[in-house]
């Protein structure tokens, strides 16, 4: 999943809660990044400082699960 942080390849992917989800479409997440954010990881413990919910995370399409 690191490779797709928008900087190594054109896919822009993160994860939440153990899904991961492409993010490649989002005018917001240009380059790979999303205000102090960075793609390509896990930002589970980064939503509690967002400025939305967990919900925006249905306007992207699931692509996969995060294995421990």
């Amino acid at each position: 999943m690191s490779l797709h942080n928008g900087q190594d390849k054109d896919s822009i992917w993160i994860a939440y809660k153990g899904v991961v989800y492409d993010v490649t479409e989002s005018r917001l997440w240009t380059n790979g990044k999303h205000y102090e954010h960075w793609a390509g990881q896990d930002l589970t413990a980064e939503l509690p400082d967002a400025p939305h919910t967990n919900s925006v995370f249905d306007r992207f399409p699931a692509i996969g699960i995060l294995k421990d």
